[in-house]
């Protein structure tokens, strides 16, 4: 018998989370372990007990998505570990808010690399490995900057728009042999980064709450409920999507 609710669970799949101890990455982990995966956090840094509520159902690999001679080994590392891995989360990436004027190139390569570079580095170490398994489910974390523009991302916007790119020459490439290719846009988001930019200005954080036709923001488990459908067999025949969790952002007026 049909049953939807274990359509929506990850039982027994190992997942690969860059950046997953801290922002919408924890929130990520927090949802994948709570449909049944095992989550391998990749991140430079972990504080300390922050994943202590997980039990052991997420462990921590000290990584830098930059070290791109490491990834091959890395990802050995943790099959041997942690079994297959059948989930890929690309979520790791930095930020460099500056006029293109004032940005320098290496300003702008150190902001690709982090989320184009790594994110390709690390889908490539794994692809190989689910296509001989034939399944698998591979997400980037585009953003709102992957479809609109604003001044002073340049770098980010660059690496968020290629990513799209990425993702659906992956879906066509993956296709054929059960591996599922999909990102996701983030909206404006309840995170400290969310604060730190709109507490004490009230006219930008009303601009931003005009232009979302539900008019709120979203909370980070928006963002980690969006990435465990996707990777769940409820999405078995969704590839090549990015899905905007945004209350309708892009659309409003």
């Amino acid at each position: 018998m049909f049953n939807m609710k274990e359509e929506m669970m990850l039982t027994d799949q190992t997942a690969i989370v860059t950046g997953g101890a801290t922002g919408l990455g924890l929130a990520i982990t927090r949802c994948m372990v709570s449909a049944g995966a095992k989550v391998v956090v990749l991140s430079r840094h972990l504080e300390e007990g922050v994943l202590d509520e997980f039990a052991g159902r997420a462990v921590y690999y000290h990584y830098d998505v930059c070290d791109t001679q490491t990834t091959e080994s890395m990802v050995t590392r943790i099959e041997e570990d942690c079994g297959p891995v059948s989930i890929l989360v690309n979520n790791a990436g930095n930020h460099c808010k500056k006029l293109i004027e004032d940005m320098s190139v290496e300003d702008y390569e150190s902001v690709l690399h982090t989320h184009l570079v790594g994110s390709f580095a690390l889908t490539k170490a794994l692809f190989p490995r689910m296509k001989k398994r034939e399944s698998g489910s591979i997400i980037f974390m585009a953003s709102m900057a992957s479809y609109i523009g604003q001044p002073a991302i340049s770098g980010y916007s660059s690496a968020k728009a290629g990513l799209l790119g990425l993702m659906h020459t992956l879906a066509s490439e993956g296709g054929p042999f059960g591996i599922r290719v999909n990102a996701i846009a983030p909206g404006w988001i309840e995170t400290p980064m969310f604060h730190q930019a709109t507490d004490g200005d009230q006219p930008r954080l009303q601009k931003i709450i005009g232009r979302i036709p539900m008019n709120r923001v979203g909370t980070p488990l928006d963002i980690g409920k969006a990435t465990v459908f996707l990777s769940s067999p409820a999405a078995s025949y969704i590839s090549g999507v990015c899905l905007p969790v945004d209350g309708g952002a892009l659309i409003g007026f």
